[in-house]
């Protein structure tokens, strides 16, 4: 238990040691479930020495934050098909796949161009190959991407800064928004959550309206998806498919989803490893 040493003075109001002991206790939740995965209800009880309705208040805080997924017994950290997953497990899930995809897409990217990179892990991939295509000016609201981007090349950087979101490691909110209609680049390449009836979609309002923002920043649009999004749901709309000029999927992708694809207005390109 956290005890506060300050007293109270006229005027002002008393330390509530309630306050910072949740912060810490959330914070310990949180790496428990990052480590390992799964944590229970029970566990987390037992070893932070509070009830189980206390730390079922800290999973649903946490939650709202999109650093875990309540599930029964418990929480989860890792991606699934309602929960887009904190940043550590969104960057080691389908590594194959966002490596082949950044491949293909890093062809669309020429000397001099300006390009945006959403706050996706695909993108992030992309980002990553870009150091030897140079000139450029990179946009970006994703902090992994500005600091791979400002190590590996000489390329001009534009950090859209706004409200920070640790589980996200990106910059989100209205002043990003107002930032980016400021901008207009050559192209933005971006990912999504799941796509479901020809439509995008996200678990996270805040990140839908920043990347609607970015989509209408740039000439050309480039979604990049591996087949998994086609088997997810989620929750806020993002966008419809036949508004990108270019669809970048892997070749998991399945014929059926490649010929529902085939009917749209949109170029497909198939990545290979």
């Amino acid at each position: 238990m956290i005890v506060s040493n300050q007293t109270s003075q006229p005027g002002r109001s008393p330390v509530e040691p309630t306050t910072l002991s949740a912060r810490r206790r959330r914070k310990t939740i949180r790496q428990s479930v990052e480590n390992e995965g799964f944590v229970s209800i029970d566990d987390l009880a037992n070893s932070l020495d509070v009830s189980a309705m206390t730390i079922h208040r800290d999973l649903d805080a946490l939650q709202e934050e999109g650093w875990l997924r309540k599930v029964r017994g418990g929480a989860t950290a890792k991606p699934s098909a309602h929960h887009h997953g904190d940043i550590y497990h969104r960057s080691i899930t389908r590594q194959t796949e966002k490596r082949a995809i950044a491949a293909t897409a890093k062809t669309l990217v020429q000397p001099e161009m300006s390009v945006i990179l959403d706050d996706s892990t695909t993108a992030l991939a992309l980002g990553q190959l870009l150091g030897d295509v140079e000139p450029l000016t990179v946009v970006t609201n994703f902090l992994a991407t500005a600091n791979v981007v400002a190590k590996n090349s000489s390329n001009d950087l534009i950090l859209l800064g706004g409200q920070y979101y640790p589980a996200y490691d990106a910059f989100l909110g209205q002043r990003v928004i107002e930032a980016s209609s400021s901008l207009r680049a050559d192209i933005v390449f971006m990912s999504t959550t799941a796509i479901t009836d020809g439509s995008c979609y996200h678990q996270s309002h805040e990140t839908v309206a920043v990347k609607q923002a970015l989509l209408d920043s740039a000439d050309k649009r480039v979604l990049l998806v591996d087949h998994s999004k086609f088997e997810r749901n989620g929750l806020h709309l993002l966008t419809t498919l036949d508004s990108f000029d270019t669809l970048i999927i892997d070749a998991e992708t399945p014929k059926t989803t490649l010929d529902e694809l085939a009917e749209l207005d949109v170029e497909i390109l198939i990545a290979t490893s």
